[in-house]
């Protein structure tokens, strides 16, 4: 599946928080997620804009799926499948 091209700043935290992120501060227009599934505090910064940039969307699931220790593409099937 390719990455969509839809997805805002809000629904991505919600698709993450599966993965046991949750909205931990906002500064200006960005959330900070954290997660502590594997042990050691993951942050990640999503922009709150109502789409995101491919490129910054990609970035995103890339350090999540590497946090996760999955394959970014099955990360992305996951999370926008159905």
């Amino acid at each position: 599946m390719r990455l969509p091209r839809d997805v805002g700043g809000n629904e991505l935290a919600s698709l993450l928080s599966r993965y046991g992120y949750n909205v931990t501060r906002q500064t200006g227009s960005h959330l900070r997620l954290t997660s502590s599934l594997k042990g050691a505090a993951h942050h990640v910064a999503i922009p709150r804009h109502k789409l995101l940039k491919l490129g910054t969307l990609s970035s995103i699931l890339r350090d999540v799926a590497t946090y996760l220790d999955m394959d970014k593409q099955a990360l992305i099937d996951d999370l926008f499948e159905g």
